[in-house]
C-alpha cells in the first residue's frame, strides 16, 4: 500500500484523471472516476465503483458493493451498509470470514445527493437526481427525483 501525505492508496486502486484526494483517505480495490473529489477521513473499500465528477465529503464510508454513478454527491459522515444481518461469529462460535456472508450491493444513480449523516442500507437503489435528507435512514428504493427524509426515509415531494 502506498503512503503519501497521510493517504493510504492500495496499488489495486484505479484512479481516473483529475481525481482530488484529501489527506487521511483509505482506498483499496476500488475504482474512482475522472474529476471526482474525495474529502479527508473517507474510506472506500474493494469492489466499490465511484463515477466521474462525484464529490464525497469527509468521514464517509463506502463499503464493498457500493456503486456511485456519475455526478453523485455524498455529504459528511454518510454510512453505507452491505450486510442486512451482520454478525461477528458463525453459528459454531468462530469469527466470520468473507466466506460466511454475501455482499448485498447498493446503487446511487446519476446526480443523486445524499445528505450528511445519512445511513443507506444494502440492496437499495437511490434514483437519478434524488435527494436524501441529512440524518435519514434509507431502507428501501428511492424513486428518481424524489426528496426523502426521516427514519425510515419517506418521500416528501418530487423535484
Amino acid at each position: 500500500m502506498e503512503e503519501n501525505s497521510n493517504r493510504r492508496i492500495a496499488p489495486d486502486v484505479r484512479l481516473g484523471q483529475g481525481v482530488v484526494l484529501q489527506d487521511f483517505v483509505n482506498l483499496y480495490g476500488c475504482t474512482i472516476g475522472d474529476h471526482t473529489r474525495i474529502g479527508p477521513f473517507v474510506e472506500i473499500q474493494k469492489g466499490c465503483t465511484v463515477g466521474n465528477n462525484c464529490k464525497i465529503q469527509s468521514h464517509s464510508f463506502l463499503c464493498e458493493g457500493v456503486t456511485l454513478e456519475d455526478g453523485v454527491f455524498i455529504g459528511h459522515g454518510v454510512m453505507f451498509i452491505n450486510d442486512p444481518y451482520p454478525r461477528a461469529l458463525t453459528g459454531e462460535g468462530t469469527l466470520q470470514t468473507e466466506a460466511d456472508w454475501k455482499v448485498v450491493p447498493t446503487v446511487i444513480k446519476e446526480r443523486a445527493s445524499i445528505g450528511s449523516n445519512a445511513t443507506i442500507l444494502c440492496g437499495v437503489t437511490v434514483g437519478e437526481e434524488a435527494i436524501v435528507g441529512a440524518g435519514s435512514v434509507v431502507t428501501k428504493d428511492v424513486p428518481p427525483r424524489a426528496v426523502v427524509a426521516g427514519n425510515p426515509a419517506r418521500i416528501l415531494r418530487f423535484l
